[in-house]
Order: C-alpha cells, then sequence, then structure tokens
C-alpha cells in the first residue's frame, strides 16, 4: 500500500502534489475548494472539514503531516503600516486575541502529537515573532516541527530572500484588484502554493524503506 500523507489546509494542493509524485497517498483537508485551488488531483482525498474539528488518533497510520495553516494575519502584522503595527500591539496586549490567531497554527501540532506522527508546518516569515524561530527557510517557505536534517539550497526561492517581496507584491495586487475579489483570492494561493520539488524533496525525507 502506498504512504499516507495527510495535507492539513490544502488550498492548491502544493504539498499533496510533491508527495504524489513520490508515490503516496493523500487525504488532504481545507474548509473549502474553490476554482482558484485548482483541480483535486488524482490520488488524493479532499475532505471539505474545520481542521480545528480533527483528532490527531485518526491518522495514525499516516507517514507524515504536512500543513499550511493561513498565513494573512502574520503577513500582515510583518508589514512597515501603521495599521498593520497597531493589530500587532493589539493582539500581543489581549492574551485572548493572541491565542484566537494563533489557534489554526498551533491546531497542527496538537493533531500531529495526538496521532504520533512528524509534522512539517510551512508558513511566512512574519509568524516567527508569534510562534518562535523557524528551523528551515528557501525564500519566503519557512517550515517549523520535524524538519528532516537535510534541506536543499534555497534554489526555489521564486521571490527572492528579500523580506520586501511580499510588500511589494501584496501593494501591486491591492492596485490591480480589489480586496475581497476572486483576482486577489486567485494571487494570494499561487504566491502560497509550495513548490513542486520542495515538496518532492520533503516527501523522499519521509518515504518509508
Amino acid at each position: 500500500m502506498k504512504p499516507l500523507v495527510v495535507d492539513l489546509f490544502a488550498g492548491g494542493f502544493g504539498w499533496t502534489a510533491g508527495f504524489l509524485a513520490e508515490g503516496y497517498r493523500s487525504v488532504a483537508f481545507d474548509i473549502e475548494h474553490q476554482p482558484w485551488h485548482g483541480p483535486v488531483p488524482e490520488g488524493c482525498d479532499l475532505v471539505l472539514q474545520d481542521v480545528r474539528t480533527l483528532h490527531g488518533s485518526q491518522f495514525k497510520d499516516a507517514a507524515v503531516i504536512v500543513a499550511s495553516p493561513p498565513c494573512q494575519f502574520f503577513s500582515y502584522t510583518a508589514m512597515p503600516w501603521s495599521r498593520a503595527k497597531a493589530l500587532a500591539a493589539e493582539v500581543r496586549s489581549s492574551a485572548f486575541r493572541y491565542e484566537k490567531e494563533l489557534e489554526l497554527f498551533t491546531t497542527c501540532f496538537r493533531i500531529a502529537q495526538q496521532a504520533s506522527v512528524p509534522l512539517i508546518v510551512e508558513n511566512v516569515k512574519g509568524a516567527e515573532p508569534w510562534v518562535g524561530r523557524a528551523k528551515w527557510h528557501s525564500g519566503p517557505y519557512y517550515f517549523w516541527g520535524d524538519v528532516p536534517a537535510l534541506m536543499p539550497d534555497n534554489k526555489w526561492i521564486k521571490q527572492g530572500d528579500d523580506p520586501s517581496w511580499f510588500y511589494d507584491n501584496y501593494a501591486n495586487s491591492a492596485r490591480r484588484f480589489g480586496s475581497h475579489s476572486k483576482e486577489r483570492k486567485a494571487w494570494s494561493a499561487s504566491i502560497a502554493k509550495i513548490p513542486p520539488d520542495l515538496s518532492r524533496h520533503v516527501a523522499t525525507c519521509f518515504k518509508p524503506i
């Protein structure tokens, strides 16, 4: 039987695509599936369910759990705008608000602990002030959890290692698309998608012998 990867917050299936290419089967979870996420890949079972309702005991047979929880909050509070700085200060001053914003991120670790399965969480550099220093990164893709000891050089950097890449692209998209438009959402999904060669590398590291 093919090894199983569990993909939390699957979005555009960046993680799943690389694992499928390495001979895995995937069970992917997200709260919705939109046209800009693309078709569900063959070999992947997509479950539309709030990740917070999952229990890790469901995934004890998985080889690994991967996750890319929403990064909008972390990205926004890292921006040099006065509103972004004010929001970050407000969240830090309120323990309840702080926990609420981190819930989706910490849920991944809860599920992996319950399953006793390795976990890799991907997010943006802006998450570091809230969740701690990442173990490794390639350009805008930052990784926490059971990151393999040997990771590739930063050769899959799409936007460069300058943190201003998100600010510049966000500002450009804001001028082109409305804040709640399908175009903006499609743009956000495209830049957040894990590069296939990077996800394939991680897949090879966890493939059962």
